[in-house]
């Protein structure tokens, strides 16, 4: 037989096995009392030797059912028990839970990290962001239709509801992902995300005015670092101008617009077909502008330019690339979000931009000066901050509803 467990319910009584000497002693209080009460503790490093379920499950232990049942770190076997009661081997997620989340964050910076330099480096030879940007976009709903047609995952249907629902989301994708690659084409990576390290400050004045939801003080108070620390680094930022800092502020109303449209548009699609389908969405939108403000050019000499640099192959190829990394960044960035609690997913999208800025200066030699470093520093400090406090009050929320 399967080597024992100790087993828990979430947020319920402690399923939690007895030596063999004492079951005599406890059978009789066991079937009249229930199970073990909630201040039942179980000993870490100590192997114990649970007894097995005793008859019917759902009489002797009432106020399990309907309850999701976890393994415990007591529970050091390979196995696990399947439907029919024999048996079966335990996945490498399960056993190593901690290692593949690391992974998820690794592929998460690895993937923003590479999009943002092969992205920066196609503006060298193809000046045109408007046109990359529906690019990044059609790579990603390619990705997304081969994907269905293998089942991987099973489409989602969408009704005419859902598709209400969607749209406002999707059209400030679109804007918010356009408007942040005209500001990677314009100025320097490192000072546009340095730029769009003020979303939170948006997040917090559209709780407040635009939802209605009162933000606390401390919050506040923590976004003044943030804008100190931007406005630092935009006064002597060596590449700055005006058309790359104008779409980075507004890449960052749009993306928060996104957010309160998404806290409206709440439906039980799976993440992976949600995303899917605002990418198509926004691919739609995102095209008729492309053509109105790039097209003449691109006809005219856009493209004859790049194939002549670059060649044709490389051209499309790189196109390919950078599409690809955009749309498994995203992706991953949703799935590492499933996986850890908000606070160490605000960390780590904090994090995550320190890596972009700092693997940007390198990979194209950026000179900034001091006074943009210092800014740089204090902005992303003044983000760790606000995104700790309020993933703080979240959690605290959180408890409070399950109390």
């Amino acid at each position: 037989m399967a080597a024992a467990r100790a087993l828990l319910p979430v947020g319920g009584a402690a399923a939690v096995a007895v030596p063999r000497r004492l079951r005599s002693r406890e059978a009789s209080s066991t079937s009249l009392s229930g199970p073990v009460s909630d201040g039942a503790r179980l000993v870490r490093r100590m192997q114990l030797r649970p007894a097995p379920l005793l008859g019917s499950s759902t009489c002797a232990l009432p106020s399990l059912r309907g309850k999701r049942l976890i393994r415990t770190p007591a529970a050091s076997s390979s196995s696990s028990l399947d439907s029919t009661g024999e048996a079966k081997p335990v996945g490498f997620a399960e056993r190593y839970p901690a290692l593949v989340t690391g992974f998820f964050f690794f592929m998460w910076y690895f993937l923003n990290v590479i999009f943002n330099i092969l992205n920066k480096k196609i503006f060298d030879y193809f000046p045109y962001p408007y046109f990359v940007s529906v690019s990044h976009l059609l790579v990603g709903v390619l990705y997304c239709l081969v994907g269905w047609s293998f089942g991987l995952p099973k489409r989602a249907p969408i009704n005419s509801t859902v598709l209400k629902l969607l749209f406002p989301v999707a059209v400030c994708h679109a804007i918010g992902h356009v408007t942040s690659t005209v500001s990677f084409a314009a100025v320097a990576v490192s000072f546009a995300h340095t730029i769009k390290a003020l979303e939170p400050f948006f997040n917090a004045a559209a709780s407040q005015f635009i939802l209605g939801q009162q933000v606390p003080l401390t919050l506040w108070l923590s976004l003044a670092p943030v804008v100190i620390g931007v406005s630092m680094a935009s006064l002597t930022e060596l590449s700055f101008n005006w058309t790359g800092f104008v779409n980075a502020m507004i890449s960052n109303i749009s993306f928060t617009l996104r957010s309160v449209y998404s806290k409206k548009a709440m439906t039980d699609m799976d993440s992976t077909n949600l995303y899917a389908y605002i990418s198509i969405i926004a691919l739609l939108v995102c095209i008729p502008p492309a053509i109105i403000i790039e097209g003449p050019q691109l006809v005219q000499h856009g493209f004859k330019d790049a194939i002549a640099k670059v060649g044709l192959a490389k051209l499309v190829s790189n196109l390919l690339v950078v599409g690809l990394f955009y749309h498994l960044y995203n992706q991953v960035a949703t799935n590492t979000l499933e996986r850890v609690t908000p606070l160490t997913h605000a960390v780590g999208n904090v994090l995550k931009r320190v890596f972009v800025i700092g693997f940007s200066i390198i990979a194209f030699g950026n000179k900034i000066t001091t006074q943009t470093g210092i800014g740089t520093c204090i902005a992303i400090a003044g983000v760790a901050l606000y995104s700790y406090i309020k993933a703080k009050i979240e959690e605290e929320k959180t408890q409070m509803k399950s109390a």
